[in-house]
């Protein structure tokens, strides 16, 4: 399964990782089939680390919800780790707390294995050079995003390699 998150700096496809995680990737999918991400800023960048989005248009950078109804519980897996650019990877803010923020990988960061949920990758040559755009957006020191960053919109693929 894979989605393609149409965001003002050009397209991120990610294939989504639903056998491995199931419950992360039913979040995730069900927030993308529903507009949750709808215009959904991204509010933090760290350029050589990772961008972060997933807090609804109108809550703020501190709003993370779940279609469970409260935060929800890591799944981990050893074999799914922080090893590459593209890597997509869920926000908390500890041990089972994922709600609808996630954050992309600019560079491995192998010190979040078993810390954060990851759950898909960016795969196809436009959505790394999005990602190069994305990480030339201005933030500032604290990684508040200053440029336009957001997603316009998301489409579902029932494929990862579907158009």
């Amino acid at each position: 399964m894979s989605v393609t998150l149409h965001t003002t700096q050009g397209d991120l496809k990610i294939e989504v990782f639903c056998e491995s995680v199931p419950k992360t990737a039913e979040n995730f999918l069900a927030l993308c089939a529903s507009s949750f991400y709808t215009s959904s800023p991204f509010h933090r960048s760290y350029p050589g680390f990772m961008i972060q989005t997933g807090s609804p248009a109108s809550g703020g950078p501190k709003v993370s919800t779940s279609i469970y109804g409260s935060l929800f519980e890591d799944e981990i897996r050893p074999s799914l780790r922080h090893n590459a650019r593209g890597i997509v990877s869920m926000a908390n803010k500890g041990p089972s707390t994922n709600g609808s923020q996630f954050f992309i990988l600019f560079a491995p960061a192998p010190h979040l294995d078993g810390k954060n949920t990851v759950f898909g990758k960016i795969v196809g040559s436009e959505g790394m050079e999005t990602l190069e755009r994305l990480e030339a957006v201005k933030a500032d020191a604290k990684g508040k995003v200053k440029g336009e960053a957001r997603i316009k919109n998301v489409s579902i693929h029932a494929n990862p390699v579907a158009g």
